[in-house]
C-alpha cells in the first residue's frame, strides 16, 4: 500500500473509533433520561444510538476481516467485505433505527402521555450534541480529505470506501434528530399537547430511513461491482495512448474489487511491425507506468484487437446474453 493510501486507512480507522465511543456514551446517557422522563422522541434517539454504536462495530470489524491478505479461494483478498458490512450497516440502520423510532413515534401520537421532567430531556440532548460533535467532527475532517472540488452529495456517490461517507451521514442525522427531539419535547411542554413528542420520533425515523436507502444504494453498487472513479479512467487510459508501441487505444473496462483495489482491463492495437517479444515489453512497461501512478490498480489485462474488432465485441457485451 502506498503512503497516500495508508494515510486514508489511518483516517478511516480514527473516524471509525472517535464515532463508536461517542456513540457508547450517548445511547447510554439517552436511554437514561427516556426511562426517567418517558419520552418518545428520547426513545427514538437512544435507539438511534443504539443502532449507531453497533453500526460502528460492524464497520470496525469489516475494515479488520478487509485487511487479510489474499489466499487460494480469495486470490485478490478480502477487501470487498467493506462493502458487505457497510451494507449490512444500510440495513439495519432502516430496520432498526427508522423502524423502531416511526413506531414508537405512532404509538405515542395514537395514545399522547404528558413528559415527564422536561429538564431531563434537556440536559441528556446538550450532553449528547457535544458528543456527536466531537464524532462528526473526525468525519467532517476526513470526509472533507476526500472531498476536492466535489460537492458532497458527489462524493458520496464516487466514494470507494464507504465507511467514512456512512459515519459522517450517521453523525449528521444524530446531529439533526437531536434538535428534532429537543423541538418535540419544547413543543410537548410549551403547548400542552404531547402529540408534538411522537411526531418529532416519527420525524426521525424518516430521516434514517432516508439515509439508510440512500447508503444502501450506494452500497449495493459496489457490492455488486462498480467501475473505478472516472479520474483514473480517464488517466490510465491517456498512460495507454502515449504507451511506446501503442497504435490505438480501444477502450477499457475497470472494475472496483475493494477501496484501494482496481483490475483493468485495456483492448490496444499495437504497431503492426512489432515482434512478439517487442510486445511483451511494451505491455509490461505500459503496466509498470500504470501501477507507478496509480498503486491501486492491481492487475492489468491487456487484449491485442483492432479497432474494428474491438468495436463489435464491446456492442456483443453491451447487447448482453
Amino acid at each position: 500500500m502506498n503512503a497516500a493510501g495508508a494515510q486514508r486507512q489511518k483516517g478511516t480507522r480514527t473516524v471509525l473509533y472517535a464515532a463508536l465511543a461517542g456513540n457508547v456514551l450517548v445511547a447510554a446517557t439517552k436511554f437514561a433520561a427516556a426511562a426517567i422522563t418517558g419520552s418518545a422522541a428520547m426513545l427514538s434517539e437512544a435507539v438511534h444510538s443504539l443502532a449507531d454504536t453497533v453500526n460502528e462495530m460492524l464497520l470496525i470489524y469489516g475494515a479488520w476481516r478487509a485487511e487479510r491478505p489474499p489466499d487460494e479461494r480469495h486470490p485478490f483478498g478480502y477487501g470487498r467485505e467493506v462493502y458487505f458490512w457497510s451494507f449490512m450497516v444500510s440495513v439495519l440502520l432502516f430496520a432498526l433505527g427508522a423502524g423502531v423510532s416511526i413506531w414508537e413515534g405512532v404509538r405515542h401520537v395514537l395514545q399522547p402521555h404528558p413528559v415527564e421532567l422536561p429538564v431531563v430531556s434537556y440536559a441528556v440532548l446538550g450532553l449528547a450534541s457535544i458528543f456527536e460533535a466531537g464524532s462528526w467532527w473526525f468525519a467532517f475532517r476526513e470526509f472533507r480529505a476526500r472531498q476536492g472540488s466535489r460537492g458532497f452529495l458527489q462524493v458520496a456517490r464516487e466514494t470507494k470506501d464507504p465507511s467514512t461517507v456512512m459515519v459522517f451521514f450517521e453523525d449528521t442525522a444524530a446531529l439533526i434528530g437531536i434538535a428534532l427531539a429537543a423541538a418535540g419535547t419544547a413543543a410537548a411542554q410549551l403547548l400542552g399537547e404531547p402529540v408534538f413528542d411522537g411526531a418529532a420520533s416519527i420525524a426521525i425515523g424518516l430521516l434514517l430511513a432516508a439515509i439508510a436507502l440512500f447508503t444502501a444504494r450506494e452500497n449495493k453498487q459496489l457490492l455488486i461491482g462498480e467501475a473505478a472513479r472516472p479520474s483514473l479512467v480517464r488517466a490510465v487510459g491517456s498512460l495507454a495512448r502515449r504507451e511506446r508501441g501503442v497504435a490505438c487505444y480501444n477502450g477499457m473496462l475497470t472494475i472496483q474489487l475493494a477501496p484501494r483495489e482496481v483490475v483493468v482491463a485495456l483492448s490496444l492495437d499495437f504497431d503492426e511491425a512489432l515482434r512478439a517479444s517487442e510486445l511483451q515489453d511494451v505491455v509490461a512497461s505500459l503496466e509498470a507506468s500504470i501501477r507507478k501512478r496509480h498503486p491501486e490498480v492491481v492487475l492489468v489485462l491487456v487484449k491485442p484487437q483492432s479497432p474494428e474488432s474491438y468495436r463489435k465485441a464491446h456492442a456483443r457485451w453491451m447487447a448482453g446474453p
